[in-house]
Order: C-alpha cells, then sequence, then structure tokens
C-alpha cells in the first residue's frame, strides 16, 4: 500500500515523479529543472496557499539551486532531503535513483524552513561536534543531516539549515549520540 502524502510534493523531472508514484499517493508538480517556466511558478504558489508544498530535489548544485529559489517565492514550504549516497546509481543522482525505503523515510522527516529570531546553534558548537575543521567533518556532517532530515551540505550551510529548520538542541545531541554508535 502506497503512503498517503497530502501536501504537494515539488520534484524536478519526470524520472522523479514517476519514482516517487511508485511508493506514495500524492500530487507532484515538475520543474523541468532551473528553468522554471511562469506557469509552472504559479502552480506551485497556489499548491503551497492551498494544500501547502514539500520541495523534494536532488542532492546536489542544481537541486539545491532549485529548492533556494522555490523556497524564497514561497513561503512556509516543507522541504525533504535524500542523501547523496541513496539517490545515486552509477554517475547518475537524482532522486529518480532513490529507493522507496529512502524516499518515505525522507518523506517523514520533512522540515519546514523559518525565520529566527537568535540563533540556537553558533560555529563553535559545529566545531566542538566535529562537524567542521576535521579530517572527517564531511562525512560526519552527511550522516547528522541524513538523522535529522535536513540532508548534507558545507559547514556555514549546515549551521544555517540548523538554525533555520526548526532542529532543538534535543534532537541534535540525539543525533550527535547515534553518529558516535555508527562510527
Amino acid at each position: 500500500m502506497k503512503e498517503r502524502i497530502n501536501e504537494i510534493i515539488v520534484v524536478e523531472g519526470r524520472d522523479d515523479q514517476i519514482n516517487l508514484k511508485k511508493y506514495v499517493e500524492a500530487e507532484i508538480i515538475v520543474t523541468h529543472g532551473f528553468g522554471i517556466r511562469e506557469e509552472t511558478i504559479r502552480r506551485i504558489q497556489l499548491a503551497a496557499q492551498k494544500k501547502g508544498i514539500i520541495i523534494f530535489t536532488d542532492p546536489d548544485f542544481a537541486g539545491e539551486a532549485i529548492r533556494k529559489r522555490i523556497n524564497q517565492m514561497v513561503k512556509g514550504a516543507k522541504h525533504a532531503f535524500i542523501s547523496a549516497e541513496e539517490a545515486t546509481r552509477g554517475n547518475d543522482i537524482g532522486i529518480e535513483n532513490a529507493s522507496g525505503e529512502a524516499i518515505l523515510k525522507a518523506l517523514k522527516k520533512v522540515r519546514t524552513f523559518g525565520e529566527i529570531q537568535e540563533p540556537l546553534f553558533s560555529r563553535t558548537d559545529l566545531i566542538q561536534a566535529g562537524l567542521v575543521g576535521e579530517a572527517d567533518a564531511a562525512c560526519r556532517r552527511d550522516r547528522l543531516g541524513h538523522y535529522l532530515g535536513i540532508g548534507y551540505t558545507n559547514g556555514k550551510q549546515f549551521l544555517y539549515r540548523l538554525n533555520h529548520y526548526g532542529i532543538t538542541r534535543e534532537e541534535f545531541q540525539r543525533g550527535l549520540e547515534e553518529l558516535e554508535k555508527s562510527i
């Protein structure tokens, strides 16, 4: 039985849509890459107002650029992230390559971007957790980002996501504990 998603999912391409439809029952809007047509933008904005949207783009540079662009146009969008490892087949990276398990896990961990008054996390937190400035920092950010449902990024973007996607100190600490168990 397919998982029912109430929000409308926004993906990059047709192959992403086809793969998602195998595992979820949901309306899906395809952006067709970064050059999003005005008609598609209006559809995304209307979907956000009526049902809410989940931005679920590929874990690569283009996917992040599309995510940022849509997030600037639509306030209150939810975000689902999948790791590059889970989305890669051969040399191809994208949602179209992800397993049903990885897709459903990402959709269960959606996060809403929010403006913050005072940052909860600082660069010092990242340093103390070994998420920047260490040889294995990128790997640690990847694993922790996957656990927290905020995806993989560089240190600066990771800190930004910690503070803007509603991660609590408790979640962060639990994630670090899980990270240490897995190493």
